[in-house]
C-alpha cells in the first residue's frame, strides 16, 4: 500500500516540478496521470479514455461558457480604455499618500466587477508604478499590494463576486454565488485589513531603511494616463450591470430558474435540479450584458481592435480551461486508485469538523496544482459530496460549505509555480526573490482567516 500512496505523490510532485518549469498542464496532466495508474497496477487506456477524458469534458461543459465571456468581457473593458480609466480615477483621487490603498481598491473594483486577474495586473500596474515612485516607495512592494486587491477577498469571498472560483461551488452544493454573505463580508473585511496592515508595515520598514522606489527596474511602463481614457462613471457602469444583474437573475423574482418549465426542463434536457445551475447562467446572462454595454462604450476605439481583441480572449480562455479541466481529469483519475483511500481517509480524519475538513482538502490541492479553479474542482469533485452529507448530518448548511471552499482555494494556490504569480511578476519586471514573499503574505492570511472562520463557524452550529 505505501507504493501506491507513493505512485500518486510522485505524480503530484511531477505535476507540480514540470508545471513550475513551464512545461504545459494540457500535456503533463495526463502524462503524470499515466504514471500514476501504470505504477499503482491500474488499466492505462480506459483510465485514460473513460475517467481522465470523461470528466475534463464534463468540466469543460459545466464552465466554459463562464470562462469565455469573462474572458471577452475582461478584454473589451480592456481594449476599450474602462480598465484604465477606473484604475488611473481611483489611484489619483486617493494620491500618492495612500498609494498602497489605492491600487488596492482599484484591483479590488476590476475584480469584483468581473475582470479577469490578468487584465486587471495588466490595467493597474502602469498607475501602480507611478503613484509609488511618486510617493518613494519601493517598487517590490507593487505585486503583493496588486495581489492583495485582485487574487484574495474579491477573488472568491466577498458574495456575488463573478470570478470562477465562487462560481465551482455552485454545481455542487445547489448554491448561488451570494451564499454565506455575512462570512464572505466578515472575511473579506478581515483580510482587507490586514493585508493593508502588512503592506504598509513593510513601507515604513523600507521608510527606516531609505529605500525608495530604486533604479534600474526593468519593465517599466510609460507614463501612465498620456491618451485619454473614457469618462470614470462610465467606465464603472458595465462593472456595475455585471454585479447588478447577476444579483437579479440569481435571487429575485426574475432569476432565470423561472424562466422554463421545470417539467420541459428535466424530460428535454435532463435538468432535475435547476439550481445547479442557476448561477452559471445568471452569470452567462450578466456577462453578455456587460459586454454590451463595454463596448458601447467606446466603440470607435473597440472596432479598431475587436478582431485581434476577441481572438487573444478566446485563445486565452481556451486555455485557461483546458488546464484546468486537465487538473479535474488528473485529480478523478487519482481517485479510483488503491493508494487515494488512505490520503483521502487521511485528509478527512484532519478535522472532524466538515469545514476545516474541506478547507484543508482544498487549500492542499490548490497548493499542489498551482490553481485555485483546479484545487477546487479536483476536490469537490472528489469529496463534495461526502462534505454535502455530513454536513447536513450536523446542521452545517451548504452555502457555508461553498463559501469556505471557495475562500480556501485562494490560500495555498498561490505558491511560486502558480501561472498568475509568475505572470503577476513578468508585467511588472521583477523576480520572486524581490517580491515574492509579499504576495505569499497577503495570501496566506487568506488562509489563515478562512480557517478562523471554519472553527468559528463550530461554535453557533
Amino acid at each position: 500500500m505505501f507504493f501506491q500512496i507513493l505512485a500518486i505523490v510522485l505524480a503530484l510532485g511531477l505535476l507540480i516540478f514540470l508545471a513550475y518549469r513551464g512545461f504545459p498542464v494540457i500535456i503533463v496532466a495526463p502524462l503524470v496521470t499515466l504514471l500514476a495508474v501504470f505504477l499503482s497496477g491500474g488499466h492505462l487506456l480506459p483510465s485514460y479514455t473513460e475517467v481522465y477524458m470523461s470528466h475534463a469534458a464534463s468540466y469543460i461543459k459545466s464552465f466554459f461558457p463562464i470562462f469565455l465571456l469573462g474572458a471577452i468581457f475582461g478584454k473589451v473593458m480592456e481594449i476599450s480604455g474602462a480598465a484604465a480609466s477606473i484604475a488611473q480615477t481611483i489611484v489619483r483621487s486617493l494620491g500618492s499618500k495612500r498609494a498602497i490603498l489605492a491600487v488596492v481598491l482599484a484591483c479590488s473594483a476590476l475584480t469584483y466587477g468581473g475582470v479577469s486577474l490578468f487584465v486587471v495586473a495588466f490595467a493597474v500596474y502602469p498607475f501602480a508604478a507611478a503613484i509609488f515612485k511618486e510617493a518613494n516607495i519601493p517598487k517590490r512592494l507593487i505585486p503583493g499590494t496588486i495581489a492583495l486587491g485582485a487574487f484574495t477577498y474579491t477573488m472568491d469571498a466577498l458574495p456575488g463576486t463573478p470570478q470562477i472560483q465562487n462560481i465551482i461551488p455552485t454545481n455542487y452544493f445547489g448554491t448561488d454565488t451570494y451564499a454565506a454573505p455575512a462570512v464572505g463580508i466578515i472575511g473579506a473585511i478581515m483580510i482587507f485589513i490586514g493585508g493593508i496592515l502588512w503592506l504598509e508595515h513593510r513601507r515604513k520598514q523600507a521608510l527606516a531603511k531609505g529605500e525608495g522606489y530604486g533604479t534600474g527596474h526593468t519593465n517599466e511602463p510609460e507614463s501612465a494616463g498620456e491618451t485619454k481614457l473614457p469618462n470614470f462613471w462610465l467606465s464603472i457602469f458595465p462593472l456595475i450591470l455585471v454585479v447588478g444583474f447577476n444579483f437579479i437573475f440569481s435571487r429575485s423574482a426574475i432569476s432565470v430558474k423561472n424562466w422554463y418549465d421545470e417539467t420541459v426542463l428535466a424530460d428535454a434536457f435532463n435538468i432535475t435540479n435547476v439550481n445547479t445551475i442557476t448561477s452559471s447562467w445568471s452569470l452567462i446572462v450578466a456577462l453578455m450584458i456587460g459586454i454590451l454595454a463595454a463596448m458601447l462604450l467606446n466603440i470607435r476605439r473597440i472596432k479598431l481592435k475587436l478582431t485581434t481583441g476577441l481572438t487573444a480572449a478566446a485563445m486565452g480562455s481556451l486555455l485557461a480551461i483546458f488546464n484546468t479541466a486537465s487538473e479535474v481529469g488528473f485529480g478523478n483519475v487519482v481517485k479510483t486508485l488503491p493508494g487515494f483511500t488512505i490520503i483521502q481517509n487521511g485528509v478527512f480524519n484532519a478535522s472532524s469538523n466538515p469545514l476545516v475538513s474541506e478547507a484543508v482538502a482544498v487549500n492542499v490541492l490548490a497548493g499542489i496544482t498551482g490553481s485555485a479553479s483546479g484545487g477546487l474542482s479536483i476536490a469537490l469533485e472528489v469529496m463534495g459530496s461526502h462534505y454535502l452529507n455530513l454536513a447536513q448530518q450536523v446542521g452545517i448548511s451548504p452555502e457555508m460549505l461553498h463559501r469556505i471552499a471557495s475562500m480556501a482555494s485562494g490560500g495555498m494556490d498561490t505558491l511560486p509555480h502558480n501561472g498568475a504569480v509568475i505572470t503577476l511578476l513578468a508585467i511588472t519586471g521583477l523576480t520572486h526573490r524581490q517580491s515574492y514573499q509579499d504576495i505569499f503574505i497577503v495570501t496566506i492570511l487568506k488562509t489563515v482567516t478562512v480557517f478562523i472562520i471554519a472553527f468559528a463557524a463550530t461554535l453557533f452550529m
